[in-house]
C-alpha cells in the first residue's frame, strides 16, 4: 500500500518518461546539433515579426480606453459606482468557471493549422465587437438614473459577452510567441517591436482623451464624451479584427508539442512541479485581494490636481518623449546586466518603486500645482526609462518559465496551468471589490462634481487621490518581485534547459507524423544550415 502511495506521488511530482529532463541523454545527442541551431538561429521573417506588433497596438488602444472604464460607467453612462462594482464582482465569479473550460481545451487542441491560430482566428471578432459595442451604449441608454434596469443589464451583459471571448481570445493570443520559435532572441524581437507599437497605441489615446474631455467640461467643443468612447472602441475593433486575423493567418506554429496532453487532473497540478511558477503563484495569491479603489484616479488628477489638459501635458512631457524610445536601451541594459534576466527584473522593479515613492513626496505639497508638476515630471520621466527593457525581460523570464514545465514534464500546458494562477484573482473577486468600495468611500472623493482645477476644494481629498493614483499597488509590487530572488534559470543552467528542450522536440518531429504547420520546414531549414 505504502508502495502504491509513492508510485501515485511520483506520477504527479517527479519528471515525466517523455521529459526532456528525464529522457536518455544518448536518445537526445543525436539531435544536438539541430537543438543548438533553434536555441542560437532566428527563424521568424519579417512578416511575423511586424503582423504581431499591429495586433498588440489595437490591443493597448483598448487597454488604454479601459483605463478610464469605470469613469465611462459612473460619469457617462451614470451608473451608481455600487452597481458597477456588483457587475464586475459577479463578471470575476463567472470567469471561475469560464477560464478552466477555456484552458482545458486549450490545452487539448491539435490541428493542422496549430494550437493557438484557430482560436486567434475566430475569437477575435467578438471580443473586440463586443468591446466597442459596449463603449457605445451611452449613445442609445440616455436615461440618467444611476439606478435604471436597462443599463444595468446592458452592461452585465456586454461584460459578460467580453470576458467570455476575452478569455477564448487571449489565453491562444498571450502563448502564440512561444509556439512560433523556440529561438529567444526571435521571442525578444517580437517582444521589443510588440512594447513600442503597443506605447504608442496607448500613448494616441491618452494623448487625445483629455484635452476632448476638458474642453467640453468647459464647453469649448461640442463631442459628448459617449461618441468619444464610442469611436475610440470602434477604431481599436477594426484594427484589432484585421490585425489577429493576419497573425492568425501568416504566423506558423514551429514548437513541437505532445500530440496526447496529459489528462487534465494532472496538469494542473505542474504548476506544484514547477519551482519557479509555484513561488510567482504564491506572490500572486499574498497580493490578489489588493484594490486601488476603482476610479479613474489619472483623470481627477490630471484634471483637479494639475490643472487640466494643459499643465497635465507638460507634466507627460518627460514621460511621453522617453517610453517610446525606452525600447532603444534594451540592449544597454541586458549588455550592463551580462544578459541575466534575473538581475535585470529585480533591478528595474526596484526602480519602479523607487520613482512611486518619490511621486508620493508631492503629497505634503498638493494645493502647489507647480510644485507637484516638477515632481511628478521628474519621476515619472525617470520611471519611462525603464519601461522597454522591463516589459521584455520579464515577458521572455515568463516563457521561461512555462518552457521549464514542458522540459520538466514533456507538456506544455499553459492554458491548464493558468486554471490554477489565474483562479486566485477569481476567488479573492468580492473582497477586492470590497476593498475598492472601501477605498473610495475613504477617498471622499465626489463624483457628481464636475471634473475642473480645485472642484472639490479640499486638501485632504487630493492628498487621497494623489496616494491612490501614484503608488496604491506599490506593496503588491514589492512583494511579486521577491519570488525572481530565487530565480537561478539564468546563464549555462538556462541555455543547458534549452538545449536538452530542442533536443527533445527535434526527437519528436522526426518520430511523428502530420506535424503543425512549420515545424518540419523549420527542421529541414536547420538541418540544411
Amino acid at each position: 500500500m505504502a508502495e502504491e502511495q509513492k508510485s501515485a506521488i511520483r506520477a504527479f511530482f517527479d519528471a515525466e518518461d517523455n521529459s526532456a529532463a528525464s529522457l536518455d541523454k544518448q536518445k537526445l545527442n543525436k539531435y544536438s546539433n539541430i537543438a543548438v541551431k533553434m536555441f542560437h538561429t532566428p527563424v521568424l521573417d519579417g512578416k511575423e515579426l511586424a503582423v504581431p506588433a499591429i495586433a498588440q497596438f489595437a490591443t493597448k488602444v483598448l487597454k488604454a480606453v479601459e483605463v478610464y472604464e469605470t469613469l465611462y460607467f459612473v460619469n457617462v453612462l451614470k451608473i451608481n459606482m455600487l452597481y458597477v462594482t456588483a457587475i464586475k464582482a459577479l463578471i470575476g465569479i463567472y470567469d471561475v468557471l469560464n477560464d478552466p473550460l477555456m484552458g482545458i481545451a486549450y490545452d487539448r487542441t491539435r490541428t493542422r493549422w496549430g494550437k493557438a491560430r484557430p482560436y486567434i482566428l475566430f475569437g477575435a471578432l467578438p471580443y473586440f465587437v463586443a468591446t466597442a459595442i459596449l463603449y457605445s451604449g451611452a449613445l442609445f441608454l440616455k436615461n440618467p438614473s444611476g439606478n435604471d434596469p436597462k443599463k444595468i443589464m446592458f452592461v452585465f451583459i456586454m461584460l459578460f459577452v467580453k470576458e467570455t471571448f476575452s478569455t477564448i481570445y487571449n489565453i491562444p493570443r498571450d502563448n502564440i510567441l512561444t509556439l512560433m520559435t523556440p529561438n529567444p532572441k526571435d521571442r525578444i524581437n517580437v517582444n521589443l517591436l510588440q512594447t513600442y507599437i503597443g506605447e504608442w497605441g496607448s500613448q494616441i489615446v491618452y494623448a487625445i482623451f483629455l484635452p476632448l474631455m476638458e474642453l467640453n467640461n468647459k464647453g469649448y467643443i461640442s463631442l459628448p464624451m459617449s461618441s468619444l468612447f464610442s469611436i475610440l472602441g470602434w477604431i481599436a475593433a477594426g484594427i484589432g479584427i484585421a490585425g489577429n486575423i493576419t497573425m492568425a493567418i501568416t504566423c506558423k506554429e514551429r514548437v513541437m508539442l505532445q500530440q496526447k496532453p496529459a489528462p487534465v487532473e494532472k496538469s494542473i497540478f505542474y504548476v506544484l512541479k514547477n519551482k519557479y511558477m509555484l513561488r510567482n503563484f504564491i506572490a500572486n495569491f499574498s497580493t490578489s485581494w489588493w484594490a486601488d479603489g476603482g476610479y479613474s484616479w489619472d483623470v481627477v488628477s490630471q484634471q483637479e490636481i494639475l490643472g487640466g489638459s494643459i499643465w497635465s501635458a507638460i507634466a507627460y512631457t518627460p514621460y511621453n518623449v522617453i517610453d517610446p524610445i525606452s525600447v532603444t536601451f534594451i540592449p544597454k541594459f541586458a549588455k550592463m546586466f551580462k544578459n541575466n534576466n534575473r538581475n535585470e527584473l529585480i533591478a528595474l522593479r526596484m526602480w519602479d518603486i523607487v520613482c512611486v515613492v518619490g511621486m508620493w513626496s508631492a503629497i505634503p505639497f498638493i494645493d502647489k500645482r507647480f510644485v507637484v508638476l516638477v515632481i511628478y515630471a521628474i519621476f515619472y520621466g525617470i520611471n519611462a526609462i525603464n519601461n522597454g527593457p522591463a516589459n521584455v525581460v520579464e515577458g521572455e523570464i515568463g516563457r521561461e518559465i512555462s518552457d521549464y514545465t514542458e522540459y520538466m514534464t514533456g507538456e506544455r500546458p499553459d492554458g491548464s496551468v493558468n486554471i490554477l494562477t489565474n483562479l486566485i484573482t477569481k476567488v479573492t473577486a468580492p473582497l477586492n471589490a470590497l476593498l475598492t468600495v472601501v477605498l473610495f468611500k475613504w477617498s471622499g472623493y465626489d463624483t457628481t462634481i464636475e471634473m475642473l482645477p480645485w472642484s472639490q476644494g479640499n486638501k485632504k481629498v487630493y492628498q487621497k487621490v494623489w496616494f491612490l493614483f501614484n503608488g496604491i499597488n506599490v506593496l503588491p509590487r514589492i512583494v511579486k518581485v521577491i519570488p525572481y530572488f530565487f530565480y537561478d534559470l539564468v546563464g549555462e543552467k538556462r541555455e543547458k534547459m534549452y538545449v536538452e528542450l530542442n533536443e527533445r522536440r527535434a526527437l519528436m518531429a522526426k518520430k511523428t507524423e502530420g506535424m503543425e504547420d512549420g515545424v518540419d520546414e523549420m527542421i529541414e531549414m536547420l538541418a540544411e544550415d
